[in-house]
């Protein structure tokens, strides 16, 4: 990694929080490069970081070992173009972490060739190093390269390869998603610990309290999850009977209806996206 030169198309919040990463792990900020149009955020990313930072793609990926795109998928494909003559002339390890575009729209976009493409779906915990990405690997691959992206991407937090492309909509749909669906039950938790009288900052830090450490358990814990569930289940206590109007709201269908509504959206993206 000290001898990779890595260049990050566009320097929003998943670059800013990867090149934190990297520069935690010790690699040299004179390294990194940051490609991004707006002049502020080149301003601040020199400024924050002490990486290099240029207006255009082409310049700063021109000596890059590795070029992380990081644009928004809606703009990925013109970035794309202006990336085509150094990947075609220096072969480098690309690396997108733009959900929903598939590599053979990548290597299509990047000249047709076979470029070592590995897609990486990162999440926004990633902006605290507690992320969690699923990463796929494209066949011109090579098992350095590999070594190489996951090294990148642990920058924020844990890392695991799916086999299958197709299973990176399942991913999207469940960490890369999945960070509203906690926000969601920890709002609504706290919404009705309020109404049954709690204080508003009681509640709030209860409900946070509660899911982190909730969260460590099952982490640090070789057991499965339904154990850990039962354990804390006493019969005829007040967990069981929460849990039995879970369970008389059907927790389970409604769970299988957020992943499947998510990852068939991520599928319609891809498609939109194939597209252009």
């Amino acid at each position: 990694m000290k001898d990779v030169n890595i260049a990050f198309i566009g320097g929003g919040n998943m670059a800013t929080s990867l090149i934190g990463g990297l520069l935690a792990d010790h690699v040299s900020p004179a390294r990194l490069c940051v490609a991004d149009r707006d002049a502020a955020q080149r301003e601040r990313l020199a400024a924050q970081f002490g990486v290099q930072t240029r207006e255009d793609n082409a310049a700063c990926a021109d000596s890059a070992d590795v070029i992380v795109l990081a644009v928004k998928p809606q703009v990925l494909h013109e970035a794309c173009k202006d990336l085509i003559d150094t990947v075609q002339r220096r072969q480098p390890l690309v690396v997108s972490v733009a959900a929903g575009v598939r590599t053979d729209s990548l290597r299509r976009w990047l000249g047709g060739a076979n470029p070592a493409i590995v897609r990486a779906m990162p999440n926004t915990p990633a902006l605290l190093q507690s992320g969690a990405t699923g990463l796929y690997a494209s066949a011109g691959v090579s098992a350095q390269q590999r070594d190489l992206a996951e090294a990148i991407m642990r920058a924020t937090g844990l890392t695991l390869w799916v086999d299958d492309e197709a299973q990176m909509d399942t991913v999207t749909a469940l960490s890369g998603s999945g960070p509203a669906y906690f926000f969601r039950i920890m709002e609504g938790l706290e919404r009705a610990a309020v109404e049954q009288g709690l204080p508003a900052q009681s509640a709030r830090l209860l409900t946070l309290q509660t899911a982190l450490g909730a969260a460590r358990m099952a982490l640090e814990s070789s057991e499965p999850i339904a154990a850990l569930r039962k354990r804390v289940t006493s019969p005829g206590g007040t967990t069981e009977q929460g849990l039995k109007a879970m369970e008389a709201g059907d927790i389970d269908a409604l769970l299988d209806k957020v992943l499947k509504a998510a990852r068939d959206r991520s599928r319609e993206l891809a498609k939109l996206l194939d597209e252009t």
